[in-house]
C-alpha cells in the first residue's frame, strides 16, 4: 500500500502521525510512504531521519492525499481538506466525530472508509490508541492549571502546593480513567489537595490503593459534584464516552458558584466538554472567561509537546496501520474486533452507533458492509 503522512494544519499542531522509527517499519513491511515536507519539523524530527528510514518526500499536501491509500493523521481533518479526501481512501486519525457534524457529512459524502483512533476497542474495553495521549493530556493538566492560577493568566494567586502555613490548592478531577488518574497523580506530587469522583468504584478503589489515601476519592452525585465544584481552585474535566459526546456534568450554575479567578479545563472538549460553559479553544488562544472562572479548552492539549506526543502515538497505532496496510481494511475488521470497532465510516455510511446517534443519522452495521463477525 502507499501509505501517506501529511503535515497537521489544526491550530498549533505539531505532531507527527508517524516517527521515523515508525515510517522503517512501513517500508520494511514493502509499504511505500509518502510524506509532506516538513511534516516532522515541529516534533524535531529532521527530514533526514525519515529519508534514511525510506520515506519518498512531496511538497505538497495534496499529493500526499492523491497518492496514499492509507492515510495516516493525527488530528481530524479540518475543512480546508475535505475537498482532498477521496472515495475509497482510508483514513486513520483522531476524529471525535460524536462533535463534528460537518466533518461526519463530509467523510460519509466522499464515500471515505474512517477509522477513529479513540474508538479502536480491545476484548477488555479498553481503548489503547486513545490512552497515551490520555495520559499526556492528563499529566499537562495540573500545570496548565498551576500557570493559569497566577494572578497574570486571571486566576486567583493561589499556589498549587501552598507552602508552610498556607492551605494548598483544591484540584477536583472528574472522571478516574487515564486522563483523569494521570491529572490527580501530578496534582497530588504538585502537593495539592485532590479529589476524584467518579461513578466507577473500582477505578476509585484502584487510585485509593496506589496513593494509599493520599487522593481524596468519591463517588459521583449530584450534591457530591455541587458541593466540590465550589469549593475548587482548579477543575479538570476528564470525562469519557468512548465515541459518544461527553455528558454536560457541570452546569452553568455550578461554575457561576465557583470563586473569581477559580479554572476550569476540560480535557473531555474534543469530545464536546463536559462542562456547560466549554467551547473548543486553541493553544493560540486557549483561554476565556465565565462567570469569573478561567477555561481553558484546548483540543489537542499534547499537541504542547509534540515530540513525546509523536512517539507515544506511534508507540501504539504503528501495529494497527501495518495491520490494515498489509491486509486492507476489509480484512483487518473482519480478522480485529478493535480495528471494526475503529470504523467509524464506511463508504457512504455511518458504522458508528454512537455517532450516528449525536446527528440523528442513520446507522449501519459495520458487519452488514464487510462481512465482520
Amino acid at each position: 500500500m502507499i501509505v501517506g503522512i501529511p503535515r497537521e494544519v489544526k491550530d498549533n499542531e505539531y505532531r507527527v502521525a508517524a516517527t521515523p522509527e515508525g515510517v522503517r517499519e512501513l517500508t520494511r513491511a514493502g509499504h511505500h510512504v509518502v510524506i509532506e515536507e516538513g511534516a516532522g519539523d515541529g516534533s524535531s524530527l529532521s527530514a533526514d531521519r525519515y529519508k534514511r528510514a525510506g520515506a519518498e518526500f512531496v511538497s505538497e499536501a495534496g499529493e500526499v492525499w492523491r497518492q496514499a491509500d492509507l492515510l495516516l493523521k493525527v488530528k481530524e481533518p479540518i475543512p480546508s481538506e475535505f475537498e482532498l479526501m477521496r472515495e475509497g481512501q482510508i483514513l486513520l486519525t483522531y476524529l471525535h466525530l460524536a462533535a463534528g457534524r460537518e466533518l461526519t457529512q463530509a467523510l460519509t459524502d466522499r464515500g471515505v472508509l474512517a477509522v477513529a483512533y479513540e474508538t479502536v476497542q480491545d476484548a477488555e474495553g479498553r481503548l489503547p490508541l486513545l490512552a497515551p495521549m490520555s495520559e499526556i493530556a492528563g499529566r499537562m493538566a495540573p500545570h496548565v492549571g498551576a500557570t493559569l492560577q497566577e494572578k497574570e493568566h486571571g486566576g486567583r494567586g493561589v499556589l498549587l502546593g501552598g507552602v508552610s502555613g498556607v492551605r494548598p490548592a483544591k484540584v477536583v478531577v472528574l472522571g478516574a480513567g487515564m486522563a483523569g488518574a494521570n491529572a490527580a497523580w501530578i496534582a497530588a506530587g504538585m502537593e495539592a489537595e485532590v479529589v476524584v469522583i467518579d461513578k466507577n468504584l473500582d477505578r476509585l478503589r484502584y487510585i485509593d490503593q496506589i496513593h494509599k489515601g493520599r487522593i481524596i476519592t468519591l463517588m459521583s452525585d449530584q450534591l457530591t459534584l455541587e458541593q466540590r465544584i465550589r469549593e475548587a481552585d482548579v477543575l479538570i474535566g476528564s470525562v469519557l464516552i468512548p465515541g459518544a459526546k461527553a455528558p454536560k456534568l457541570v452546569t452553568e450554575e455550578m461554575v457561576a458558584s465557583m470563586r473569581p479567578g477559580s479554572v476550569i479545563i476540560d480535557i473531555s472538549i474534543d469530545q464536546g466538554g463536559c462542562v456547560e460553559t466549554s467551547r473548543m479553544t486553541t493553544h493560540s488562544d486557549p483561554t476565556y472567561v465565565v462567570h469569573g472562572v478561567v477555561h481553558y479548552c484546548v483540543g489537542n492539549i499534547p499537541g504542547a509537546v509534540p515530540n513525546t506526543s509523536t512517539y507515544a502515538l506511534t508507540n501504539v497505532t504503528l501495529p494497527y496501520a501495518l495491520e490494515i496496510a498489509s491486509l486492507g481494511l476489509e480484512e483487518a475488521a473482519r480478522r480485529d474486533p478493535a480495528v471494526a470497532l475503529g470504523v467509524n465510516v464506511y463508504a457512504g455510511v455511518l458504522t458508528n452507533e454512537s455517532v450516528a446517534d449525536a446527528h440523528g443519522l442513520p446507522y449501519v452495521p459495520l458487519a452488514s458492509v464487510v462481512g465482520v463477525r
